[in-house]
């Protein structure tokens, strides 16, 4: 699949080289040709631990390119993300969605054919129905849907949050753009491990179709949350419970008496 990510900070940089990791062909914009620049040569315009080395690695393989040309970018794109900054305004708090709308009415006179247009940045309700209005206002006979994809990326364990979410949210109106996202979008993230091997040890998404091996969820084995605890926690929590227990047992007693 071909992905164009508008915005090349840290939502940007890291969805684009995790996507080319999987093995779409990604194209990160930005207007900032110094960024660009620093970028095209290996260098990381933030901090995030393993980003160097799987941009390195996806940019050899011609999967990752940078580029400051939204237009050509977004032309040939089957998916574009949105995912600009969204800084908060002075005076009453609300996301600045200045920039989103702005990449939405440049993203409108670049499609050429059917596009998924996807907000990844942190926007308030109802900000995909004004990116489709823009849209729809800018070019009218452009082919497209708008869907959403929310990020839950902590700092310091970002690469490892996109390669193996504990959830993957994707919020779309048209029948078309459900398939898109089933098929598509979600289909990379399934981890694959070796047929009967029980384990994930060693697994990464994408490493069986690469293999040509249908896709396949790993069995998880639910644990109680009890079993989750350290086993200190455990401990003093049933001390503590016993002697809630004694006390009750010796009040219930002074009572009766």
């Amino acid at each position: 699949m071909r992905i164009t990510m508008i915005g090349s900070g840290y939502v940007g940089l890291v969805s684009g080289a995790c996507f080319a990791h999987f093995g779409h062909d990604v194209i990160c914009v930005d207007k900032d040709s110094a960024k660009i620049d620093r970028l095209r040569k290996g260098e990381m315009p933030i901090y995030e631990p393993g980003l160097d080395t799987l941009v390195a690695e996806n940019s050899k393989a011609g999967r990752l390119t940078f580029t400051t040309n939204l237009t050509d970018a977004v032309a040939d794109a089957d998916a574009v993300f949105i995912a600009v900054g969204t800084p908060t305004r002075r005076g009453d708090g609300y996301a600045d969605l200045t920039y989103v709308f702005a990449a939405a009415a440049e993203i409108a006179r670049a499609i050429r054919s059917y596009t998924v247009v996807v907000t990844k940045s942190t926007v308030p309700v109802g900000t995909g129905r004004e990116v489709a209005r823009i849209i729809a206002e800018t070019q009218p006979t452009a082919e497209f849907d708008v869907a959403s994809n929310p990020e839950f990326l902590r700092e310091g364990a970002a690469i490892e949050d996109f390669m193996r979410p504990d959830r993957v949210v994707i919020g779309v109106e048209s029948e078309r753009a459900r398939a898109w996202a089933l098929t598509r979008c979600r289909q990379p993230l399934r981890p694959e491990c070796p047929t009967g091997s029980g384990s994930r040890q060693g697994c990464r998404p994408g490493a069986a179709r690469a293999r040509g091996t249908p896709w396949q969820w790993p069995s998880v084995r639910r644990t109680p949350w009890r079993r989750c605890e350290p086993r200190a926690n455990r401990s003093r929590r049933r001390r503590c419970q016993l002697l809630l227990g004694r006390l009750l047992r010796q009040g219930g007693a002074l009572l009766l008496s």
